[in-house]
């Protein structure tokens, strides 16, 4: 079993002397997706701008994306994006919102049906309204702003409230960083990427709170251990378990991300980006350290320290030098 161990159950990693680089880039990084966000936006889907959304799939081999786009072009339905996914014979193909209402957008897709023929198949149609659209990304949002307030209601009963404005510090790092990413990458942001920002929350709060449970129970045990030796004690402590669950994660998700076809692709991308390479990086050096700046820990310094656990005797009886064997012999006599 010793050969399956990623990391040695005692290692003695120094992790908090990086807060000094680590804050710096966080609050670097931070700035930069901020202003992706409203520089460069988010490529929202047909989940939150309205719209049409047809999957195809050419029969006669890979599909030709020019002569498609002309095809369709030609129709003048406003606004059509083409895109190969998947198979090379796999194409999304996303109209815009036409005015008249619904039965304008069935009259465009049977216009896009008329002029692609019998040359494709039809594997998925969606179309969503604008006011649908609009309630959803309202709800999305106030879905996220919700979890983040219960998260920090119930941190600040579970530890004490410098915790809990930790743990939301770290939050909304991961947050922030994962928006940039898919602002900068230019993914669909749709319903199921507001799933991944939610489990995003809820895996990098457990990874957190695990951490905080062993820091709060060295607080306990040892009063006058140095703050930053007891943060590294205690991210080291749990580093494997941490290490081990992010290895099996991303070991799932990069299954979704190569196998689970378009449906999924925002949601695995997300994921991956927010859990495995931010979340991981976010709990060692974001969350622990922070509490250093936060005060944690500074008015425990004159209590007693726990004493170390005593060393195993024997239950024999104690040996007797042969000096001191002769000189009761003596005595007796």
């Amino acid at each position: 079993m010793r050969l399956l161990r990623i990391v040695p159950d005692d290692t003695k990693f120094d992790f908090m002397r990086f807060r000094r680089i680590s804050f710096p880039i966080s609050a670097m990084l931070s700035i930069v997706a901020i202003l992706l966000f409203f520089y460069h936006g988010l490529n929202f889907g047909i989940d939150f701008v309205g719209g049409t959304l047809v999957e195809v799939q050419t029969k006669a081999g890979p599909a030709d994306l020019a002569k498609m786009r002309a095809t369709i072009g030609s129709l003048h339905l406003g606004d059509v994006q083409l895109q190969e996914f998947g198979a090379p014979n796999d194409v999304l193909i996303r109209i815009s919102e036409q005015p008249g209402g619904d039965q304008a957008q069935q009259a465009a897709i049977q216009k896009v049906r008329d002029a692609l023929g019998d040359s494709v198949d039809y594997r998925r149609v969606e179309v969503v309204g604008p006011s649908v659209s609009t309630e959803l990304l309202s709800y999305g949002t106030i879905g996220l702003v919700l979890a983040i307030v219960a998260i920090l209601i119930y941190l600040w009963f579970r530890f004490e409230w410098q915790f809990a404005l930790g743990a939301m510090i770290a939050n909304v790092h991961d947050l922030v960083l994962t928006v940039g990413f898919m602002s900068l990458t230019h993914i669909d942001f749709d319903l199921t990427s507001i799933a991944a920002l939610l489990t995003i929350l809820g895996y990098s709060l457990n990874d957190t709170v695990v951490i905080y449970d062993r820091i709060r129970e060295m607080l306990r045990r040892y009063k006058r251990l140095p703050m930053p030796e007891l943060l590294n004690a205690s991210v080291n402590a749990t580093l494997s378990r941490s290490i081990v669950t992010h290895v099996t994660v991303a070991m799932s998700l990069l299954a979704l991300l190569l196998f689970g076809g378009q449906a999924i692709h925002s949601f695995t991308a997300t994921m991956m980006f927010g859990v495995v390479l931010v979340g991981t990086y976010t709990s060692v050096f974001i969350a622990s350290p922070i509490l250093i700046y936060l005060g944690v820990g500074v008015g425990r310094m004159g209590g007693a320290e726990e004493p170390e656990p005593p060393a195993v005797t024997s239950t024999a009886a104690p040996a007797v030098s042969k000096p001191a064997a002769s000189r009761r012999a003596r005595a007796r006599r």
